[in-house]
């Protein structure tokens, strides 16, 4: 007697849960997708743009005799990226990681493919992991996608060499590089509660523009509430207050104490976040 007739759940022979919608096969089918295309031509057009913009405007310089991280954009290829990343932190690298965790799910209900994926039969834990990993391997891929195209058009247009750092001095080009690794490892970190946001939307409602909209909107809510200096010590406790931390990165001696409750702070709400969006599915009533 087989043992998927002793616990009295019958299965077709040779039907393994396991091997239901590998990762390869949703990868493929998000990278098909035109949202994911237009997002990474985006991205990739960064770069370009204020490359022109410098061209046509001229190079930035300091302001009441105070340098900022702008003003040395068009010192090397390296001070580039930054600058790139540093203008696309707040906002720009907030979509993909809402687009790609909340349309994921909402999209196959508002497709009314959603049923059937689970009628195939896939698990619906292991619908869900395959959609999250793909989800978020996206996302990294887009975050790291802006560096590398504007380290390229830096080099390029101004040449490879050091980092220069606003507050003086400069880092060589092997410790810039390095240094610009883990800012984009530390943006992504600080992402995750953007993920595990839009993610839950996404397995509560058969609109994927609502999920999407709703992480991006929350997000900026709390860019606004961290803006509020009247909240004193409760703005440490909203990701948003430590999007910038990375600046500490690129320093001639790094600071690593903000970016680690950012990072903190991110994960602990990105797994509730998570575990919800996992808990609330295994209930749903999937009807479309």
């Amino acid at each position: 007697m087989s043992s998927s007739t002793l616990t009295g759940h019958p299965e077709a022979a040779g039907y393994r849960a396991g091997r239901t919608l590998p990762l390869r096969v949703e990868l493929v089918r998000q990278l098909k997708r035109r949202r994911t295309l237009v997002m990474y031509s985006v991205l990739a057009a960064l770069p370009f743009v204020l490359a022109i913009a410098f061209a046509i405007g001229g190079e930035p310089g300091g302001r009441n005799d105070r340098v900022t991280l702008m003003d040395t954009a068009t010192a090397s290829g390296a001070n580039f990226a930054a600058v790139n990343l540093f203008v696309s932190a707040g906002f720009l690298l907030v979509i993909p990681v809402a687009l790609f965790c909340g349309d994921t799910v909402a999209s196959e209900a508002s497709w009314s493919s959603l049923r059937y994926l689970l009628a195939a039969p896939v698990p619906r834990m292991r619908l869900l992991w395959s959609k999250l990993i793909v989800g978020l391997g996206l996302s990294l891929a887009a975050m790291v996608l802006l560096p590398l195209v504007a380290l390229a058009v830096g080099t390029a247009v101004y040449g490879w060499g050091s980092l220069r750092l606003p507050t003086g001095g400069a880092l060589d080009a092997g410790t810039a590089a390095q240094r610009l690794v883990v800012v984009v490892a530390y943006l992504f970190v600080s992402q995750l509660v953007t993920a595990g946001l839009a993610f839950w939307l996404s397995t509560r409602t058969d609109a994927p523009l609502g999920a999407v909209g709703g992480a991006v909107g929350l997000t900026i809510a709390g860019n606004v509430l961290d803006a509020v200096t009247a909240l004193g010590h409760w703005r440490d406790f909203l990701p948003a207050h430590w999007q910038f931390a990375w600046i500490d990165a690129v320093q001639p001696t790094p600071e690593w104490s903000g970016m680690i409750q950012g990072a903190a702070i991110s994960v602990a709400y990105a797994l509730v976040l998570f575990a919800a969006a996992f808990r609330g599915f295994a209930r749903k009533d999937v009807v479309s």
